[in-house]
């Protein structure tokens, strides 16, 4: 069922953190796989070493910044130079906190641009060729943040939210494409909560400072205030759900949000 033999898998953002991890399940299922995002040639060349190792066949790094529209356009034509893309990961993105008075006009624009406008140029080139191969996986990462909101999180929150509608959009205009043979296109949002991860750690400091500079208090103090499972995620089992939307069985859930919140989205 998760045999992906054949496939092609670009994952944004995945030198590090969820990234990664969705590109090592995707690679450990046997697609050939595109890394991305902005590294050092050892820290790429260590993205691409795990990931080889977790069985992908092939994989290359493909450096591009997400927030120029033209060196997107040229990353998406060095990509399918390489392998026409069978499943696109959109998981790029910054965040950054402060209340709405004092967020940086720039920082809004970094953030809307990474963590929305990116996943759109994404999809307009790639998703016609889905569609016309009658086979293609969307899985764009969203958060929470794109289902409920927290303060000094405006920027962060209204791209994670219209990343949810541009998912159910295209979602939507693609849905009839291809049959239960061939897999059909489907686009679908992972959510995830507190999930182990760099992004995280400005948040875990400023709660650790608050505790004596105790981290596992921090991060105690974060579970409490919104995670009722009390737990943080592994970015591995945000992998895994990848993997099973990629599945041919998966042909009939499209325009989906997925929680990994613990309960936090249910309150």
């Amino acid at each position: 069922m998760s045999d992906l033999s054949g496939k092609t898998a670009f994952v944004t953002g995945s030198v590090q953190g969820i990234g990664l991890a969705i590109a090592k399940a995707l690679g450990g299922a046997g697609a050939r796989v595109a890394l991305h995002g902005l590294a050092t040639r050892e820290e790429a060349a260590a993205a691409c070493a795990e990931v080889t190792a977790a069985g992908a066949c092939d994989v290359r790094f493909f450096a591009g910044d997400m927030c120029d529209v033209s060196a997107i356009e040229g990353l998406m034509r060095d990509v399918r130079a390489w392998g026409e893309v069978d499943i696109l990961v959109n998981n790029a993105g910054i965040q950054h906190t402060a209340p709405l008075a004092d967020m940086p006009r720039d920082t809004w624009e970094a953030i809307l641009a990474i963590n929305l406008s990116a996943a759109f140029h994404t999809m307009q080139a790639l998703m016609p060729v889905m569609a016309a191969r009658g086979f293609g996986r969307v899985i764009n990462i969203a958060s929470v943040h794109g289902l409920v909101a927290s303060k000094d999180k405006a920027p962060y929150v209204a791209a994670k939210f219209g990343l949810v509608g541009l998912s159910r959009v295209a979602a939507l205009e693609y849905a009839s494409v291809g049959s239960r043979d061939s897999g059909g296109v489907t686009v679908n949002c992972i959510a995830p909560g507190w999930t182990e991860t760099a992004i995280i750690e400005p948040q875990i400091a400023a709660r650790a400072a608050a505790h004596g500079g105790d981290r596992a208090a921090g991060i105690a103090a974060l579970l409490r205030e919104k995670q009722p499972s009390q737990r943080t995620s592994d970015p591995s089992e945000i992998g895994a759900l990848a993997l099973w939307l990629c599945a041919a069985v998966a042909h009939n859930i499209t325009g989906t949000t997925i929680p990994v919140d613990g309960g936090w989205t249910t309150q």
